[in-house]
């Protein structure tokens, strides 16, 4: 039985390999992997889009749990309480090989330091990975936000990049003093919000098939994601959870055509390639 299971995941990594996505990180993750979430609304669609890729690429995968609150801070996830908090209670158990969240614009966020804490003290190899999203209501400051989705065609998107960089330096710094606390890369971040606002780059300039304004990105003002967008986020977490080029995979994504999907898979790998908190790099010591 073990020996036709290998098999078979051995033809569905060549099969990948094939088609272009056996381009793997020098630390790919080859698992088992068990992997619990926490998060918001623009991460908790991830869990399931991750298993279906895990599976398509062959990869020992364990769905460990999940735990979403809208519109989180990390911070609320920690101080949940115990008989809800199915986090605190995975971590407690050294059963969890990566734990992820998803900050919010309030950084530093203790949270975070919290969760690593007690992740680490039970499973000292645990990694953590958090989840940078997209600036929410377009904000390019305090003062200048979009009260309508419609919008969004108008935002200045080097304005939109700079205030999403002012932050997510906010959200490395606090991982370089988690990282440094340990001695290793415990945490590492998925720059979604960078990937997006590529996406939304190319719908601008014409140059993303069957999507014509940013604003069928999206759903509402707030930024809740559509088809592309969740899936693109997906696939930047996809890489840093595995440390693997996601491109040439297979999916059956609703609404999303081949050519729209091998798009979406080179954003993400190029943004989390070349992004140094991302933990693709082969030294797991913590910057000095």
């Amino acid at each position: 039985m073990h020996c036709r299971r290998g098999l078979l995941r051995l033809a569905v990594l060549i099969a990948i390999g094939a088609s272009g996505a056996g381009r793997v990180d020098a630390q790919a993750i080859e698992g088992p992997l068990r992997v619990f979430y926490t998060g918001h609304s623009f991460h908790m669609f991830v869990p399931a889009r991750i298993e279906q890729m895990a599976q398509v690429a062959g990869l020992d995968y364990q769905h460990a749990g999940k735990q979403g609150i809208g519109g989180s801070k990390v911070i609320q996830h920690w101080e949940l309480a115990t008989d809800k908090n199915q986090a605190k209670a995975a971590l407690e158990t050294g059963k969890v090989d990566v734990f992820t969240m998803a900050c919010h614009l309030m950084i530093p966020d203790p949270g975070i330091d919290n969760f690593a804490e007690l992740g680490l003290k039970h499973n000292p190899k645990l990694r953590l990975i958090v989840q940078c999203s997209w600036v929410p209501f377009d904000m390019t400051s305090l003062e200048q936000r979009i009260d309508d989705n419609a919008q969004r065609d108008s935002t200045d998107l080097d304005a939109l990049q700079a205030a999403s960089d002012a932050w997510r330096k906010k959200v490395e710094a606090q991982a370089d003093a988690i990282n440094a606390r340990h001695g290793r890369k415990a945490v590492a971040l998925v720059p979604a919000g960078d990937a997006v606002l590529e996406l939304r780059r190319l719908v601008a300039a014409g140059k993303f098939p069957g999507v014509n304004k940013q604003a069928e990105l999206f759903r509402d003002p707030i930024g809740h994601g559509l088809a592309h967008v969740q899936e693109l986020a997906s696939y930047c977490n996809f890489a840093v959870i595995f440390r693997r080029d996601p491109q040439g995979l297979k999916l059956a994504a609703t609404g999303i055509d081949p050519q729209q999907e091998a798009i979406l898979q080179r954003i993400a790998w190029q943004t989390v390639s070349k992004y140094p908190y991302a933990g693709l790099t082969t030294n797991d010591q913590a910057a000095e």
